[in-house]
């Protein structure tokens, strides 16, 4: 199939960035009330999994920024900002000096347990509009997502 110029409705990207923009709006809302952007969740929400995968309690930001597909600096920032606002601890790496190991805190702990619900809850008003093909779409953006991941 062809796209015809001037016919971005035909366009799958046109309908994934819309879709995307109404998907990103409903979780701002969502999220507003704890006064937490959707990066700062997901940059939480990668750090608390993490950590839970790893028995050290060594997981540096180099890796949530890779888990969470997203660019180290801004990780680094957003990490920052979130370690200022009393949600995780930065401290020396055990085994790479030039690191620094990322943690949440008790305020962090709590703050990304309501977050997940209210976003669990927020997706599924969200995608319930497919009803059984929501995982006919999971599955369709896992794979574009693990086909594009590094050649674009």
């Amino acid at each position: 199939m062809t796209i015809e110029q001037g016919k971005p409705y035909d366009s799958p990207g046109f309908h994934l960035w819309q879709v995307t923009n109404l998907w990103q709006k409903n979780l701002r809302y969502a999220l507003h009330d704890l006064d937490l952007t959707h990066v700062q969740f997901i940059l939480l929400a990668t750090t608390e999994w993490l950590n839970s995968q790893s028995p050290l309690g060594d997981v540096t930001q180099v890796q949530i920024a890779m888990h969470a597909h997203i660019d180290p600096m801004m990780a680094s920032q957003v990490l920052r900002n979130l370690e200022k606002k009393g949600f995780l601890i930065r401290k020396e790496h055990p085994t790479d000096t030039r690191a620094k190991s990322i943690s949440l805190t008790p305020a962090g702990e709590m703050l990304i347990s309501k977050a997940i619900d209210i976003v669990e809850q927020a997706s599924r008003r969200f995608f319930s509009k497919l009803g059984e093909e929501q995982e006919t779409l999971a599955s369709l953006l896992r794979s574009l997502g693990s086909m594009t991941t590094h050649e674009n």
